[in-house]
């Protein structure tokens, strides 16, 4: 369990730095990048996706049975392989912080089916759950697809399927690692006792997670849809004020600069001890020994 919740927080506390798109580190790279650096994209894309990564949590939660993972993991991945290629390939665009939205309201949707959220709180059936999971791996695919456009494909042709096709490839070999981990922790909390007793808390938080992930996309989604409501954040505003102060005063003056119009200040005067007046010797008067001669020395 507590292996669990560390692997859960550290997916939910990384999301600022897995931003979930293709930085510009990935498109610089990919200029001339051949068919193995897309697959390699494609399964680092998968493993930082942490939306994707938390609906796959949540579909395998109960499933115990091979054959009963293999189907709805099928259905995930065709759902995501038939958008992901058509949608790249013709093109088909749409703002990528709305489908990640639209994302995240699935993993709140898988949650809240595992908690029977239908039959407890609605008193209605769940829907098929195979027909869901396919269909919410078309909006999962359909994501990938928008990212996978942010970077510079090429040209129509084979080279262009190829490349959408590698990429393809990179994203099932990052679930099949993520599906390996997620499985192994899983089967191994499965026989703890405590397995029953949190296993509604760990889908309520990942209820939770899917809330919190939808109001990020739909805070992203005001930065692009009204950019000038939103000029700067306060980190580029402060750094840009940083800025213009480093280049004041890195800037020295030009031209003629005016001159001085007050004197200069004489320095202080000090009151020194005056020296005491010379005393002069006193002359010599006439003046006589006795032989009454007068006369001075």
């Amino acid at each position: 369990m507590k292996i669990l919740v560390t692997l859960f927080l550290s997916i939910i506390s990384t999301s600022a730095v897995f931003a979930h798109a293709m930085t510009e580190g990935d498109k610089q790279r990919i200029l001339d990048a051949g068919y193995w650096e897309y697959c390699l994209l494609g399964a680092k894309h998968m493993l930082t996706g942490y939306d994707h990564l938390l609906f796959l949590f949540g579909v395998i939660f109960f499933l115990t049975r091979f054959q009963d993972i293999l189907k709805f993991i099928t259905a995930f991945t065709l759902g995501h392989c038939i958008t992901l290629i058509f949608a790249t390939l013709l093109k088909i665009q749409a703002n990528y912080f709305l489908i990640d939205a639209v994302i995240a309201l699935t993993v709140i949707y898988k949650g809240f089916d595992n908690v029977n959220g239908f039959r407890n709180f609605l008193h209605v059936k769940s829907p098929n759950l195979l027909g869901m999971v396919f269909g919410f791996g078309l909006i999962h695919g359909f994501g990938l697809s928008t990212r996978l456009q942010q970077l510079p494909l090429g040209d129509e042709g084979i080279g262009l399927v190829l490349r959408i096709l590698s990429f393809n490839v990179g994203v099932e070999i990052g679930q099949v690692i993520a599906l390996s981990v997620m499985l192994f922790l899983l089967s191994g909390w499965r026989k703890t006792p405590s397995f029953e007793k949190f296993s509604k808390a760990a889908n309520v938080g990942l209820m939770l997670a899917g809330f919190m992930l939808l109001l990020m996309q739909l805070h992203g989604y005001q930065h692009t849809a009204y950019a000038d409501d939103f000029p700067l954040n306060k980190d580029d505003h402060s750094h840009v004020h940083q800025e213009m102060g480093l280049e004041e005063a890195s800037v020295e003056p030009v031209g003629p600069q005016p001159e001085e119009t007050t004197s200069p200040i004489p320095p202080p005067k000090l009151d020194m001890p005056s020296a005491p007046p010379a005393v002069e010797a006193p002359k010599p008067k006439p003046h006589h020994h006795g032989d009454g001669k007068l006369h001075k020395h």
